[in-house]
């Protein structure tokens, strides 16, 4: 399922080749190993780059004169992904490598994990979905997914997480 672009800003990172941060790419993978990692692999994500696929979408069909169908004109827009329980995720990935396992014609925007939890939200996604094609499929949701919207801090708290607010409300 796809929605019309509307949150994702055209943003620039410099010098950016599209593969995925070293740091990002060990701690998911160290989360596939161990799930009791999460919190490390989301405070990894938390600083990172993420690349949010964009897709062309048809807009309107003309019919020519023989009958046929012709684009007249398309959109570019963000994925959402409907889930089997009918909730929808907007899909992030860390690397180019990974976006082009899941669909090779997709085009990649840049943008700041922050950003991309924001476009979830407000695209009213109830998750982001992070490397869907893997290598290792990281799933951000509830709170964790408004904590980053917001731009709130994940600390450790003995054996636990919490998000703290840098910033009054």
């Amino acid at each position: 399922m796809t929605e019309p672009l509307r949150q994702i800003p055209d943003a620039t990172f410099a010098g950016d080749t599209g593969e995925a941060a070293p740091e990002v790419a060990a701690a998911l993978a160290a989360w596939d190993a161990d799930p009791t990692t999460y919190a490390e692999a989301l405070a990894a994500l938390q600083q990172a780059r993420l690349l949010v696929p964009v897709v062309a979408v048809l807009g309107e069909v003309e019919i020519d004169e023989a009958g046929l169908a012709h684009d007249k004109s398309s959109d570019m827009a963000a994925v959402l992904l409907k889930g089997a329980d009918g909730r929808l995720a907007l899909l992030a990935f860390t690397g180019q490598e990974s976006l082009l396992a899941w669909n090779p014609q997709a085009r990649p925007v840049p943008v700041t994990t922050q950003t991309a939890a924001q476009a979830a939200l407000q695209d009213g996604a109830a998750a982001l979905v992070v490397d869907v094609a893997g290598p290792a499929t990281f799933v951000i949701e509830g709170e964790d997914l408004e904590g980053l919207a917001r731009g709130w801090r994940l600390a450790r708290v003995g054996e636990r997480s919490a998000w703290i607010r840098t910033t009054p409300e």
